[in-house]
């Protein structure tokens, strides 16, 4: 019953992604049967190669307490935090003096689920000016090598709450 129900919530994602890339002006009603189908085809093919990657548990996890709206509320959030880190990075990069400290940092969390420490060093790894290093359990806490192109503290706590900034907020509250 799991390999079913992971196969239905992939492809259901899929096709939904699908059609929200093909849509124009937001109607629905402008798409061909043409487009349908060969979404509907390609929804099935990724759907049988990654379903047991995407759900392995329970298919409709992401549909369940609330995380879908978690995951629409985060991707904005997570859209400013990258247009911020940019221009952070481009103000250094384009200063007359370089004027940075690069460094590898370590930080801290809390989260326990591979998936949340995967998206949550993805996060920090692509927001510009930081790289995740490694990732390896400290005691009752998970813990990360951050390298950060203007180190602002050494400090485990500050660095932290500096890099994390909200996305450990939104990972956990997606991968509980």
């Amino acid at each position: 019953m799991k390999k079913g129900t992971a196969f239905i919530s992939t492809f259901i994602l899929s096709y939904l992604f699908w059609i929200l890339f093909l849509m124009q002006d937001f109607n629905i009603f402008k798409l061909g049967h043409q487009e349908l189908i060969v979404g509907a085809i390609v929804a099935i093919v990724v759907s049988c190669f990654t379903s047991s990657f995407f759900a392995p548990q329970d298919g409709f996890w992401l549909f369940k307490n609330l995380r879908i709206i978690n995951l629409i509320i985060f991707i904005p959030v997570y859209t400013w935090e990258l247009i911020k880190a940019n221009f952070v990075v481009a103000i250094k990069a384009l200063a007359p003096k370089l004027n940075i400290n690069p460094g590898i940092v370590k930080i801290t969390t809390d989260l326990k689920s591979d998936y949340g420490l995967a998206m949550l060093s993805n996060c920090i790894t692509l927001t510009p000016g930081t790289i995740t290093m490694d990732i390896y359990e400290e005691e009752d806490k998970n813990a990360m090598y951050i390298h950060w192109i203007d180190v602002e503290t050494e400090d485990t706590e500050r660095a932290s709450e500096i890099i994390k900034g909200r996305f450990e907020y939104f990972v956990r509250r997606l991968f509980k």
